[in-house]
């Protein structure tokens, strides 16, 4: 991982050589960088796995041309750990919660990172009122 952009985005250069691809992490949906909770979240993911060998599980690209990928450290799903550890939430689509539903409950629970000071605002609602950063 040679760049953590946000707390689900990262640029890795991949083990063989090549150009660095930027990767969407695909599962959870951080805070935007500029929403409450999204500078905690670029610095977990950051400590977590920058400058580290990870192993990138690809799910096709999005509309901003990222590759989508579960990203493993060791056999550790990073996506769960930063939802586990209140920093993302589970990605929803229409009526289906997520992978990490499940995770993000007990985060909530536990009153984990986004989840210490109630109510926590999704990113997607975020972006409709506020845009991107």
């Amino acid at each position: 991982v040679t760049h953590v952009v946000d707390g689900d985005s990262v640029h890795v250069r991949p083990a063989a050589g090549g150009a660095v691809r930027k990767i969407r992490i695909v599962g959870m949906d951080a805070p935007e960088i500029c929403q409450v909770g999204g500078v905690a979240a670029r610095k977990a993911l950051n400590d977590r796995i920058h400058k580290r060998v990870v192993m990138v599980s690809p799910h096709g690209q999005d509309v901003y041309g990222r590759d989508l990928a579960v990203i493993y450290l060791t056999r550790e799903d990073v996506g769960q750990w930063m939802v586990q550890r209140g920093h993302a939430w589970s990605s929803r689509y229409r009526q289906d919660l997520g992978p990490y539903v499940q995770e993000e409950e007990n985060a909530k629970i536990l009153g984990r990172g986004l989840f210490a000071e109630m109510p926590a605002e999704y990113p997607r609602d975020f972006r409709r009122r506020h845009g991107r950063c």
